[in-house]
């Protein structure tokens, strides 16, 4: 495979080494290119837990049913992950990330339109394929647009785009479902897909192929030590945090006693706090990736522990909640630079890996939380978000120094 860490074309990228105040505006454009892609897909992923009930209603299917739209957005992004850089051979990344942002509108613009849940399920397929081919090209992208060594805080500026959406996607989606209805709140994340896809064609340098991926070079990555860490690094926090983060809200109900208002609170400090974490991950991630792996593991472990224990006080919790947001915002920023630093030469495949290792970790905290949650109650899933905070934490102590 072809170094896609030294071989930048510094003619039409530039800055292999610059720090974010020595960006130039090109750069800085480029980057938040980059954002809206990140804010546009994320938007139409979450979109449909405000839309559920009157989207069911009008297809005539049930809330269950219609739900499986979400199922089919991670599913394709699964197995689309292992294979998106290899399909994509020599072609050029910057034409690539143009026909992912294509390929959103038009599956936005046709779940817009679905007059059955087939028709449905086919646009969100296409969805999927979008955002896992965009998130497996991001971290070798941002290297080549910053540099390897301000690499947490470029991609601390992509994943902003995540928080943000996740924050506001399904609430905007259900207020323009109520006011305009559901197909015309899918039909503006192709407006977004848009945006994102003219920022894209106005401000990204031209980005050539520097490697061709296999799927013998991508499994050929799970060799290294340091991928192999990555991956499990992942699979840890993020298995630990849907296991335990999806069922925060009957926690707050069952133990902490609060009603829906304030719950809603507590998560929109969930979300703001995530915001903040992502930016501080950034500058971690770039100063010490094993001080930052440590760190946002360390703070996931104590909120869930401590809510745990002292979760039945209302400021506790609040404040507990938050905390855990903030940690949860450093991780989609931490996680994929510290894969990233295992393999330096071979970034497009080792996103493969990390996207793929993001989904898995996803799929298995839901199943395994709805489990634990129904057979030993709503503290049961934070307990487990503990202990594989607690289980990264160790193995941030086993990263090299940085």
């Amino acid at each position: 495979m072809t170094d896609t860490t030294s071989q930048f074309d510094e003619a039409t990228i530039g800055l292999e080494n610059a720090e974010p105040s020595g960006w130039s505006a090109a750069t800085w454009w480029a980057v938040l290119s980059m954002a809206a892609t990140s804010f546009a897909l994320v938007s139409a992923e979450f979109l449909p837990a405000g839309l559920l009930t009157p989207m069911a209603r009008d297809l005539g299917i049930t809330e269950g049913i219609a739900g499986q739209v979400v199922t089919a957005t991670a599913s394709v992004g699964a197995v689309t992950a292992l294979l998106s850089n290899v399909l994509i051979g020599k072609l050029n990344r910057k034409t690539v990330l143009v026909g992912l942002s294509a390929l959103a509108i038009g599956s936005n613009t046709l779940a817009s339109l679905a007059t059955d849940f087939w028709l449905l399920l086919l646009g969100r397929a296409g969805l999927g394929i979008a955002l896992s081919g965009f998130w497996a090209l991001s971290v070798a992208v941002v290297a080549r647009l910053v540099g390897a060594n301000a690499t947490g805080r470029g991609m601390a500026i992509v994943t902003l785009g995540v928080s943000l959406a996740t924050i506001a996607a399904p609430s905007m989606g259900a207020l323009i479902s109520d006011w305009l209805g559901w197909r015309v709140a899918m039909a503006m994340t192709a407006g977004l897909a848009v945006l994102a896809m003219v920022l894209q064609v106005l401000s990204l340098p031209t980005l050539p192929a520097t490697t061709s991926n296999s799927l013998a070079d991508v499994f050929r990555l799970t060799r290294r030590r340091g991928v192999q860490l990555g991956m499990l690094a992942i699979l840890l926090l993020m298995t630990g945090h849907f296991a335990g983060s999806v069922y925060v809200r009957p926690f707050l109900e069952h133990v902490t006693l609060l009603e829906t208002r304030s719950i809603a609170l507590a998560l929109l400090g969930f979300g703001i706090a995530s915001v903040i974490g992502n930016v501080a991950g950034g500058r971690m991630a770039d100063a010490s990736i094993r001080l930052a792996l440590t760190v946002t593991a360390a703070l996931m472990a104590f909120a869930a522990l401590a809510l745990v224990l002292g979760g039945t006080h209302t400021g506790v919790a609040f404040a507990l909640v938050t905390l855990w947001g903030f940690s949860f915002g450093m991780a989609p920023v931490v996680l994929p630079t510290n894969l990233s630093r295992g393999a330096p030469d071979a970034l497009e495949a080792a996103g493969s890996l990390m996207v793929v290792s993001f989904q898995v970790a996803i799929s298995i905290g839901a199943v395994f939380g709805g489990y634990i949650v129904d057979h030993y109650g709503a503290v049961g899933p934070l307990t487990v978000t503990a202990v594989l905070a607690v289980s990264t934490v160790a193995l941030g102590l086993l990263q090299p120094r940085s």
